[in-house]
């Protein structure tokens, strides 16, 4: 279980890093730029392959969290 976790929460972090694009957004708010982060845009191609992913990920290690404090 927790060689599973350790994996999981592995790739969850290299898979946020390939996001470039909105981590770009999301330094503007921090600098008080114009910021799109919240805009309505579509994700084609690599960017939606990567965004399924993270959110795949992301549930992945939240159920391996639950069960693992029942266990």
């Amino acid at each position: 279980m927790k060689i599973a976790l350790l994996v999981i929460s592995i790739l969850l972090i290299i898979i946020v890093l390939l996001q470039s694009a909105k981590a770009e957004g999301g330094a503007q708010i921090i600098s008080g730029g114009k910021s799109e982060l919240f805009a309505n845009r579509k994700e084609r191609g690599s960017e939606l392959v990567i965004t399924r992913i993270t959110a795949a990920l992301g549930a992945a290690f939240f159920i391996l969290c639950l069960l693992s404090m029942f266990i």
